[in-house]
């Protein structure tokens, strides 16, 4: 049976996803750095008959993730999916472009951009070996269009994406697919304001499990 590795797991899209590509008959290996989201969310998912483990990690330390994923795909047999979309938004994150300092974008740089590199170098020895494999990595549509007050967290989705969009074009013919997705509206069963624009986790994981299969573009935009 095929595993899908979730870092950054929560109960929005996390695990919208993990229900998803488990109800089409993968495992759901969930990867984040607190223990009781993860466990509530193993509960869920257990639920619906969807095999199912959690490793802790976050994703800024790089040894930690990859003992994670190491773990998962030596209790799974494999990862053949990985899909990345840590939660990075915290107030470091939020800051003008002028504001932007060494200081303030390390921590988000090494979550986002050197976390992916870690969770990558991780298993695409083995989904080159194997000759399949598909690599996801979520981001906000700012990784594209960047906002005012996100100057930190953009320039390191930025960072992200071009070098997602790179591997895509580097693994092309190898079997191993890899995709952007950036996500330009809010997550949710409702607006947060009136007018807002939104899809459901269920939607947008649709969304994802449509890219997996089909194969076709370097990037998908949802908006």
């Amino acid at each position: 049976m095929p595993t899908i590795a979730i870092i950054g797991a929560g109960p929005g899209l996390g695990l919208a996803l993990a229900k998803k590509f488990g109800q089409n008959g993968y495992n759901a290996a969930l990867i984040a750095r607190n223990p009781d989201t993860l466990d509530t969310l193993v509960n869920d998912l257990s639920s619906h008959g969807i095999n199912v483990a959690r490793f802790v990690a976050d994703t800024s330390d790089q040894a930690a993730l990859t003992a994670a994923l190491t773990a998962a795909r030596t209790h799974f047999g494999s990862i053949d999916v990985l899909e990345f979309s840590p939660h990075s938004g915290g107030p470091g994150s939020m800051t003008s472009p002028t504001d932007v300092t060494a200081e303030n974008l390390r921590p988000v740089l090494e979550t986002l951009l050197l976390g992916a590199v870690t969770a990558v170098q991780t298993v695409l020895p083995g989904m080159v070996d194997a000759g399949h494999g598909t690599i996801l990595f979520t981001a906000g549509s700012g990784s594209i269009n960047p906002v005012p007050f996100f100057g930190t967290l953009n320039t390191a989705q930025a960072a992200t994406r071009n070098w997602a969009l790179n591997l895509h074009n580097q693994l092309a013919g190898s079997g191993v697919y890899v995709a952007h997705i950036a996500i330009g509206v809010s997550i949710g069963d409702a607006a947060p304001a009136e007018g807002y624009p939104f899809k459901t986790p269920d939607e947008i994981a649709a969304a994802f499990w449509d890219l997996h299969q089909e194969r076709s573009t370097a990037e998908l935009v949802i908006s």
